[in-house]
């Protein structure tokens, strides 16, 4: 289960809430650029996440210019020298430079969902894909039995992107903001009109009403929740959920969540799945998937073609189902509902426009809500949402997780103890804690002391004292004062005291052993941690299956990308969009989508001429329909004019 994080403090809380692996922004170069970490952020990570066997992927995934290629090429020895395990990248450059070894995945923004495309990818040396969000589990299946031997990602739960990833520059067109360089400003969360050749507005053939200013592209929140068993079964071994821009809250929960049903499933079929890492994660909330930000849920296209894959009304969260309206007073309403309400929760409704209405409740007194305002449009029988969970947002503010590896401690005798005087030797028992034990002679011997982790790794020390034989048994508390784990990533889960005779050990001399041990198996445990397998870059010798010509949708950059692509065949480059000259001088497709916006309002296979979006602004964005491959192109205005 791979987990997303904004900053080091959020990927710690996804390694406490029981990730596998965390995916989170360099400096620079990630394909979200609000999400930049230090290098040695990043390397206070690495430690911490490795003692679990947590990896750790740098998003290195934006296009690059010429003018970047001598920072990248400086920032990533010193990511590799850190010890992270993988970059996720977009841009061929990579596979020119001179890198130490160092996995490589290919990004989502490389658009992968074909066999060829992924097969294509693994005789460059990628060890893992991550695959478009559009593939159904036929599609990822397939792949998985063409390309068996690369490892698959997949998105399971977060926003998810309308276009193709990598194949959208709308955002570029009409902000200046590429979405290939990290800097989306989301044009497909904007309202629009669908009009037809004649400019008008065409009508939903579900409900009857004209699709004016509606939020035709905004899709809703991915969730897979239910289809994890089925996407291991296709080949899927890496789970990703979408989100280094959200907070800690919404991590914390969605990852809890993510990790008890994948437990589930494994625990069921232990002899096929293993997870990647260790420990045991305890949370002490109920996660639960609609209490943190959503716009309602999908699967998407996992399993088909469907409708109800937008969220018409709004591109905000809609948030938790909680109840319907029962009736309005003056200055409050009543609700019929079984969840209990706190002030400060934020409501929202969809009005008899069709728009969203969010509001905040002050006071809550059993079902009766008094909000700071009364909300207009606000009806009896209304669905009402909660798209704020006070309570739920102040729990999750606070620690909600621990993370431990079961370990279990031996001690036996190594040297058999030998009379000898009493010491003053400060390991000697106080004469207090004697007494107290019935200390009957004194003795030197010498005591090894085992910690093991449940998966195989060791530390042991010996550690020669006198010894004094104890009156009354210290088994307990021996056992206690190691097992007194505290902080430490460790739980004990046995201890075995191996012992000829009832030996007096004094608390504060077991004390510093279990301190000693724990230091160093985390030591033990770092160093033994087995990062992926290095890249190893080949070019494919049947030219990489090319075409020969390459549009700006293959986001050629910079001249090493360009290099890379004449060694697979390639004659002729054109730029990448961002670096096009004539943007807006001729028409061109801005996205590439597989949802459908015809078969979304109940008009597949309806002919409607020159069907267009048009945005607040006016401006008119053509729809080209490719109904053989069900794929729709939106399309740039016709001149810079329009």
């Amino acid at each position: 289960m791979l987990a997303p994080a904004r900053d080091v403090q959020i990927a710690r809380e996804a390694v406490l809430h029981g990730a596998d692996a965390v995916y989170i922004g360099a400096p620079r170069f990630g394909a979200r650029a609000a999400a930049g970490n230090s290098v040695e952020d990043i390397r206070q990570l690495v430690e911490f996440a490795h003692v679990y066997g947590v990896r750790v992927y740098v998003t290195l995934n934006t296009i690059l210019y010429d003018e970047e290629l001598s920072d990248v090429k400086a920032l990533a020895p010193q990511l590799c020298h850190i010890g992270v395990d993988a970059f996720i990248v977009q841009d061929m450059a990579f596979l020119e430079m001179d890198l130490p070894p160092i996995s490589l995945h290919a990004s989502t923004q490389m658009d992968n969902r074909t066999a060829e495309k992924v097969k294509w990818l693994k005789e460059l040396g990628f060890q893992q894909v991550v695959l478009a969000r559009e593939l159904s589990l036929k599609d990822i299946q397939a792949i998985h039995h063409a390309v068996p031997d690369v490892a698959l990602e997949a998105f399971v739960h977060g926003a998810t992107c309308v276009s193709y990833n990598g194949q959208c520059y709308a955002s570029q067109y009409c902000f200046g903001r590429s979405a290939n360089r990290g800097e989306c400003a989301q044009f497909c969360r904007l309202p629009f009109d669908l009009v037809d050749a004649e400019g008008r507005v065409v009508s939903d053939s579900h409900s009857g009403e004209p699709v004016r200013q509606r939020h035709l592209l905004s899709l809703r929140d991915m969730n897979r929740s239910d289809d994890l068993e089925a996407m291991m079964d296709a080949g899927v071994t890496s789970f990703k959920i979408e989100g280094r821009l959200k907070d800690a809250t919404y991590v914390k929960n969605v990852t809890a969540f993510y990790r008890q049903r994948i437990d589930d499933i494994i625990a069921r079929r232990a002899d096929e799945f293993q997870r990647s890492s260790i420990g045991i994660s305890s949370v002490d909330f109920v996660p639960q998937l609609d209490r943190s930000f959503n716009r309602g849920f999908s699967s998407y296209f996992l399993t088909g073609r469907q409708q109800n894959m937008v969220q018409l009304c709004s591109p905000k969260s809609t948030g938790q189902f909680v109840g319907h309206v029962k009736d309005i007073r003056r200055n409050c309403f009543t609700v019929s509902s079984t969840v209990s309400f706190t002030n400060g929760d934020g409501l929202c409704f969809i009005d008899a426009n069709g728009n969203l209405q969010g509001f905040r409740i002050n006071r809550v007194e059993g079902n009766c809500l008094y909000p700071k305002d009364m909300p207009a449009g606000l009806l009896p029988r209304l669905r009402l949402y909660r798209n704020y969970d006070q309570a739920f947002v102040t729990k999750l503010s606070h620690p909600t997780a621990t993370r431990r590896i079961p370990v279990s401690w031996t001690l036996h005798e190594v040297q058999a103890p030998s009379l000898a005087p009493a010491t003053s030797s400060s390991q000697s028992p106080s004469s207090a804690e004697a007494s107290a034990c019935g200390v009957e002679d004194n003795a030197t011997g010498t005591i090894a002391v085992r910690l093991d982790s449940v998966d195989g790794i060791s530390a042991e020390m010996q550690f020669t004292l006198p010894l004094a034989e104890a009156r009354t048994s210290q088994r307990e508390n021996i056992s206690r004062q190691l097992s007194r784990l505290g902080d430490t990533p460790f739980l004990a889960d046995r201890v075995d005291v191996q012992f000829s005779s009832d030996w007096f050990i004094p608390s504060s001399l077991l004390s510093d052993w279990r301190r000693q041990l724990v230091r160093l198996l985390l030591d033990k445990r770092l160093l033994s941690y087995s990062p992926p397998a290095p890249f190893r870059a080949e070019h494919p010798s049947e030219g990489g299956r090319l075409s020969s010509s390459l549009s700006y949708r293959a986001n050629v950059s910079n001249h090493l990308s360009r290099t890379f692509y004449k060694k697979c065949g390639a004659t002729s480059i054109e730029p990448a969009f961002e670096l096009c000259e004539d943007q807006k001088a001729r028409q061109r497709t801005l996205m590439t989508l597989k949802y459908c916006p015809k078969y979304e309002l109940g008009l597949c296979g309806q002919s409607i001429p020159g069907l267009s979006l048009r945005s607040s602004d006016g401006r008119l964005f053509p729809l080209r329909f490719d109904c053989k491959h069900c794929l729709v192109e939106v399309m740039s205005p016709k001149s810079a004019n329009t």
